[in-house]
């Protein structure tokens, strides 16, 4: 049973691509609500670019004590689905688990590090620019921040070749 003057952090579904809408309409309510974002390094236009997308699409969180304060309005709020529930009841997210998504921050930009590298050491790759565009080869590994080596087949044998990183992409 929840008690008075118990804040506690719930889900909220969103419409798709509504994460943004749907907090600046809570925080407009006024609800202390938490969106957290990742940066993730995606190609676009034929160039590897930093983006920030939402960590957990569809999902925004909200603190509130329901006992003070209803969430039935949560439902109307443009970008919003509602709250999470289980078996009726809004599904609270535990503290601790909260406490985790905000320490694992960036603290300067306040977002998550996709820390993931582009491509795993054996993958098949696709030349798409450059030269050499049109080939395939093998990723063998990053060669700083801006190249990549790749493992060419060239004149019947295999050749470790530096292309720009943005040369390349992911072989269908």
């Amino acid at each position: 049973m929840e008690h008075a003057g118990i804040e506690r952090w719930y889900a909220v579904c969103c419409k798709p691509r509504q994460e943004a809408v749907a907090e600046e309409n809570l925080l407009r309510q006024g609800f202390h609500t938490y969106l957290p974002r990742i940066r993730i390094r995606q190609r676009r236009r034929g160039q590897w670019i930093d983006a920030v997308e939402v960590l957990f699409p569809r999902y925004i969180f909200i603190r509130v004590d329901t006992l003070q304060r209803s969430t039935a309005t949560v439902r109307s709020t443009r970008g919003a689905v509602g709250l999470v529930r289980f078996g009726g009841q809004p599904a609270v997210v535990p503290d601790a688990v909260m406490d985790a998504l905000r320490q694992r921050e960036d603290a300067a930009s306040g977002l998550h590090e996709d820390k993931r590298p582009l491509f795993e050491a054996g993958e098949t790759v696709k030349l798409v620019d450059g030269p050499l565009a049109g080939m395939e080869g093998i990723f063998t590994e990053q060669d700083g921040d801006k190249r990549v080596i790749v493992l060419l087949e060239l004149l019947g044998k295999a050749n470790k070749v530096a292309v720009s990183r943005d040369w390349i992409t992911r072989a269908a």
